[in-house]
């Protein structure tokens, strides 16, 4: 199966909003489509802050997958993050999220990434096989986050 990867233009805004839905949803997580339509256009425009994906599989939109960048005296400067990473249900299972992941090492280090860190949910036990296979690791810390007014 030939696996693409698209970075998307503001033309892909929709196609993109309608997968956010779908991957909030599968943990119940509020979803703004008006916030995240900002957020896309804001991405898009400022290369510095990340990068979007479209996956297509023989063509056909299978999902997508989302890298911000950050800055790290732990992690050796630039760092990534995978901030969402979506396959659409028929699509799962086929490999793509291995290549997807082999795709994202290559373009983050010509990025100048230095480490590249995701959150996984503790249930995802899919994920988390898919994830460690490809060398990521946990650390013995927890995430912490803080919402702040303006958000």
């Amino acid at each position: 199966m030939e696996i693409k990867f698209i970075e998307i233009k503001e033309k892909d805004s929709q196609a993109i909003l309608d997968m956010m839905a779908d991957f909030n949803a599968i943990d119940n997580y509020p979803f703004d489509r008006q916030k995240c339509l900002e957020n896309l256009d804001i991405l898009i425009l400022n290369k510095h802050l990340g990068r979007i994906w479209m996956i297509q599989a023989e063509d056909a939109l299978a999902g997508y997958i989302v890298l911000t960048f950050g800055f790290s005296f732990e992690y050796k400067g630039r760092m990534a993050m995978i901030d969402e990473f979506y396959i659409i249900e028929n699509y799962r299972n086929l490999g793509i999220g291995r290549k997807t992941m082999e795709f994202m090492q290559e373009k983050a280090a010509e990025l100048g990434v230095k480490t590249i860190l995701l959150e996984v949910e503790n249930h995802n036990e899919k994920a988390k096989r898919l994830y460690f296979k490809q060398g990521y690791s946990g650390k013995d810390r927890s995430l912490l986050t803080k919402s702040l007014k303006n958000s």
